[in-house]
């Protein structure tokens, strides 16, 4: 049975699924950073995916970074599958902007992380409703 990485249900919120992945947001108000997590167990690295899986990956990380593009007007987004950290396979979705506190340098290890209100959750996750697609549905949680 497919199961998140503890360090992972640590540092997010999960927001819903897509038809492969999970998709979680990381609680640092720093940065719109989210992290789809494909469901599938003892995944390290996208190559162990099956081609189809890898394909869908594909398809769900495109529209995410396109939604996320639209919805916080990003100069760039940073799309990622370090596993350094966490070894199960994920991949960061990190809008970034020219003024933001890591600007142009990656976002790990430049400031320590600023925790997120409920207020600012929700905040988030309300602007990616109506944009995700009918393929995705929000958890009951958010």
């Amino acid at each position: 049975m497919f199961e998140l990485d503890k360090q992972l249900v640590a540092d997010t919120h999960r927001v819903g699924d897509f038809p492969l992945c999970t998709l979680l947001m990381m609680k640092d108000a720093n940065y719109p950073w989210f992290i789809l997590v494909p469901r599938r167990k003892q995944m390290r690295e996208i190559f162990q995916l099956s081609v189809p899986d890898q394909q869908q990956l594909l398809l769900e990380s495109s529209h995410l970074a396109e939604v996320l593009d639209d919805v916080f007007a990003a100069d760039k987004i940073n799309i990622a599958a370090l596993g350094n950290v966490v070894s199960q396979l994920h991949v960061h979705h990190i809008v970034r902007y020219r003024a933001d506190p890591a600007w142009p340098k990656p976002v790990w290890g430049h400031a320590p992380a600023k925790p997120c209100t409920p207020a600012e959750i929700k905040a988030r996750i309300d602007k990616l409703r109506g944009m995700l697609g009918a393929g995705f549905s929000f958890s009951e949680t958010d």
